[in-house]
C-alpha cells in the first residue's frame, strides 16, 4: 500500500473543533487514504457510506438526539461519499457543534454537489483537502528514481490512478470504467446534464486540444452546441474533478492575451481513455501534449500536498509569443517551458522577460523533471 503524502496534514488537523472534508475524483483513492489515516489515530469509529440506500434514509432528516443515537461512543463519524447524502452541511454542522468531542471526516468525488450542500452550514466550521491520483513523489518513494525513469512513458500514456499502479496488465480496461464513472456516475445524474451525448463530444473535443488554447466558440460550432452551453458543461467537469483550467496572465503588456484559458486532465490515462488511443509514445503524433498534460498535472499535485497559495497561468500575446506555465507566489514568478526532447533548446521570448524581469525562468525536459516534482 502506498502511504500518500498528505497524511500528516490531515493527522495534524483533526480534533480541532472543525469537520475535515476531503474532495477528488473517483477511484483517487479517498477511501483507502481515510482508512490509513484511521489507522494512524486508532480511535473508535463508526463508518457510514453515503453510497448506501439505507445510509441516505438514516440521514436524510437529521438531529441531534437522532445523531446521539447513531454516533453512541464512537470517536471518529467516516462519511464516504457524502455527496449522496441530502441536507450532508446540516449533518456536518450538528456533529461538529453539539458532538464536540467527535471528529466527522467525510469525503465526495463530486465538489460541486458536496460544496453545494456544505458551504453555508460549514463556514468557519471545516478543514478541506483535495485528494488526486497518485503523485510523482508518492510513487518515487514506493519505488525508486531509476524505475519511475523507465516507467515514464508508461505513465505519459496510463496515468497513476491507485488501481492502474497496481494492476498495470489491465490498465485498458480499467481506465475506460474510471472514465465512464466520471462522465456518467456524477456528471449525468445531475439535472444540469440535459444531453449526455454532446458531454461526450465536449470532453473529447477538448482531450484531442490539450495544450492549446480553448475556443468556446469553435467547439461549440464542432459540437453543435451553444458557447454559454459549453462554458456550463466545461464548469461541470472541473467540479468533477475531470479537468481544470489554467487562465491567461495579463499584467503589463497591452499585447498580453487577456481572457484565454487551456485546458488539462488531471490524469493521462483518462485523456487515452477518452479519445480511445493507448498506442506507444513512438506511434503518437501528441507526445509533446501528453508530456505538458502529465508535467502540469503532476505539478498541480505537488502545490495541493504542499497546501501551497499558488496561482497558475500560461502566457501569450497577440504575435503568438507563448509560455506554457507560470506560477504566482510570494516569492514572485515561476515561468516553465515543457520539452519532450531533452535536446530542444528553448528561448523565453524577451518581450516576457523585459515585462517580468524578476520571474525565474526553467525548462522541463525527461531529464530534469525529478528536480520540478519531487516536492
Amino acid at each position: 500500500m502506498i502511504e500518500r503524502n498528505q497524511l500528516q496534514f490531515a493527522k495534524d488537523h483533526l480534533f480541532k473543533g472543525k469537520a475535515f472534508i476531503i474532495y477528488g475524483p473517483r477511484q483517487a483513492g479517498k477511501t483507502t487514504f481515510s482508512e490509513q489515516l484511521l489507522n494512524i489515530i486508532a480511535k473508535k469509529t463508526l463508518r457510514l457510506n453515503g453510497d448506501d440506500a439505507d445510509t441516505r434514509e438514516l440521514l436524510s432528516r437529521p438531529n441531534a438526539t437522532m445523531l446521539g443515537r447513531i454516533i453512541g461512543d464512537n470517536e471518529i463519524v467516516f462519511l464516504d461519499e457524502a455527496q449522496r447524502i441530502q441536507e450532508v452541511g446540516i449533518l456536518i454542522k450538528i456533529i461538529v457543534d453539539q458532538f464536540k468531542q467527535v471528529q466527522i471526516i467525510a469525503t465526495g468525488s463530486s465538489s460541486f454537489e458536496l460544496a453545494g450542500n456544505i458551504n453555508e452550514p460549514l463556514t468557519g466550521r471545516r478543514y478541506e483537502m483535495e485528494l488526486l491520483p497518485l503523485s510523482y513523489g508518492e510513487l518515487l518513494k514506493n519505488t525508486d528514481f531509476l524505475t519511475e525513469q523507465r516507467l515514464l512513458e508508461q505513465r505519459l500514456i496510463y496515468g497513476s490512478y491507485p488501481e492502474i499502479i497496481v494492476d498495470p496488465t489491465n490498465a485498458e480496461k480499467h481506465l475506460k470504467l474510471i472514465a465512464n464513472s466520471y462522465l456518467y456516475k456524477d456528471l449525468l445524474t445531475l439535472e444540469q446534464i440535459k444531453k449526455p451525448v454532446l458531454l461526450e463530444k465536449i470532453v473529447k473535443a477538448l482531450a484531442l486540444q490539450i495544450g492549446s488554447e480553448v475556443n468556446i466558440t469553435e467547439i461549440g460550432r464542432l459540437v453543435q452546441a451553444d458557447n454559454k452551453t459549453v462554458e456550463k458543461y466545461i464548469n461541470l467537469l472541473e467540479k468533477a474533478f475531470v479537468l481544470f483550467s489554467v487562465p491567461a496572465l495579463s499584467r503589463n503588456l497591452r499585447n498580453e492575451i487577456k481572457k484565454g484559458q487551456k485546458i488539462y486532465f488531471y490524469d493521462n490515462g483518462i485523456v487515452n481513455a477518452i479519445t480511445n488511443n493507448f498506442n506507444n509514445i513512438k506511434n503518437r503524433s501528441d507526445t509533446g501534449a501528453l508530456w505538458e498534460n502529465y508535467i502540469i498535472s503532476e505539478r498541480i499535485k505537488v502545490l495541493k500536498e504542499k497546501q501551497a497559495d499558488t496561482k497558475i497561468y500560461f502566457w501569450r500575446t497577440t504575435q503568438q509569443q507563448e509560455i506554457d506555465y507560470i506560477e504566482e507566489n510570494s516569492k514572485g514568478l515561476l515561468a516553465a517551458e515543457f520539452k519532450w526532447n531533452t535536446d530542444t533548446k528553448k528561448r523565453f521570448p524577451t518581450t516576457f522577460l523585459n515585462a517580468y524581469p524578476e520571474a525565474e525562468t526553467i525548462s522541463v525536459t525527461p531529464a530534469n523533471r525529478d528536480d520540478f516534482l519531487a516536492g
